[in-house]
């Protein structure tokens, strides 16, 4: 299936992560958790799809070594709607932005639009129940970029509850340091246990009280081998962050100013 197409570029919004509690390991290796997952555009990716005389074809620049192009979410994505729909001629092109190994789910949000677009471009008769699906083959916070709204997420990431949080009165800062944490390093300090807090309803507070209550079980393994991002922390305190936190399993932190 080869449609007639003008190319189409998007912008590949990342996300954050407020509070991620590891409630238990999963008998299939995954891990239960709860988080909110936060869009946001700090960082982007800039995606676009055009027309292929060949079958496909796929280039991406970035600054950071990205390892095999072939491992790409992008390409895995396309591979998906191909083995289900029989898709063919178009040319996907990345341009990085978002840093890896940060806990900003670059990756998930390029699979997720790569879907989207796809899907758009073929006018594939594709349920949003059949969307979810295919994006959590690919990762476990790809659904999340579907739909791309604050949401309380559990299960191992994809069973999601829209909320009501909205964070545009605050100023958003992003530190990713040159430090890059693999998701499995991050789940080898962790001790998975349950947690009597419920983030939807903590996070109806002020963010200056969320210290303290709304935590990220990463941090402690994570800063303890990378002392680096505990510091940044800390400054982004000192600078009148009413609350910092790192994002997913790291590396990056994010703190939140009121002014």
């Amino acid at each position: 299936m080869k449609p007639l197409f003008n190319p189409v570029t998007v912008s590949v919004n990342a996300k954050i992560n407020i509070g991620l509690q590891v409630i238990r390991k999963r008998p299939d290796g995954y891990h239960d958790l709860q988080t909110v997952f936060y869009p946001t555009d700090f960082f982007t990716d800039t995606l676009t799809v055009s027309p292929y005389e060949g079958d496909f074809s796929f280039q991406v620049a970035s600054a950071e070594d990205i390892g095999d192009s072939s491992d790409n979410l992008c390409v895995k994505a396309f591979q998906l709607l191909q083995r289900e729909f029989g898709i063919s001629g178009v040319a996907i092109s990345l341009q990085k932005g978002i840093p890896t190994g940060a806990g900003l789910g670059g990756g998930s949000a390029d699979a997720a639009f790569t879907l989207k677009v796809l899907k758009d471009i073929f006018q594939l008769p594709v349920s949003e129940q059949n969307m979810a699906r295919y994006a959590l083959l690919l990762g476990s916070d790809v659904p999340f970029f579907l739909y791309n709204q604050p949401v309380y997420a559990t299960g191992r990431g994809e069973v999601l509850t829209p909320i009501d949080l909205n964070l545009s009165s605050y100023r958003l800062k992003i530190v990713k340091p040159d430090i890059h944490v693999s998701t499995k390093e991050a789940y080898a300090g962790i001790s998975p246990k349950a947690s009597d807090i419920f983030l939807p309803e903590v996070l109806l507070r002020d963010a200056k009280d969320w210290e303290g209550l709304v935590t990220n079980d990463f941090e402690k393994p994570v800063f303890a081998k990378y002392p680096e991002l505990w510091e940044i922390k800390r400054e982004l305190y000192r600078d009148g962050a009413v609350y910092a936190s790192m994002s997913g399993s790291g590396s990056a932190v994010f703190g939140l100013f009121s002014d």
